[in-house]
């Protein structure tokens, strides 16, 4: 992947394609709910694993019940396609 700051247009558009993630040109988010403590631990292992395999980390909060993940790309100063690469793939394992 290139790195390549999308622009407002294509941040919508995939915003639009991405099931439960929302955010702006800034960064990209979403919140996931779980059982309990140890189901979110569980998903957040699973996010980091995505997350070294594209080597790109997002901010990650998390505790009993919830885990909310916010990617940016800080040296681009925005939303890039690694940003929507690492959305789809948390999405597809969460």
């Amino acid at each position: 992947m290139e790195r390549r700051k999308l622009t407002p247009d294509e941040v919508k558009d995939a915003l639009n394609r991405l099931e439960g993630w929302t955010g702006g040109d800034d960064a990209i988010k979403r919140r996931y709910e779980f059982k309990n403590f140890a189901e979110s631990l569980a998903f957040v292992n699973k996010v980091g694993a995505v997350a070294e395999e594209l080597d790109h980390h997002p901010d990650i909060t998390f505790g009993w019940g919830y885990a909310e993940i916010e990617s940016t790309t800080h040296d681009r100063g925005g939303v890039t396609d690694i940003d929507v690469a690492l959305a789809r793939q948390i999405n597809r394992n969460s």
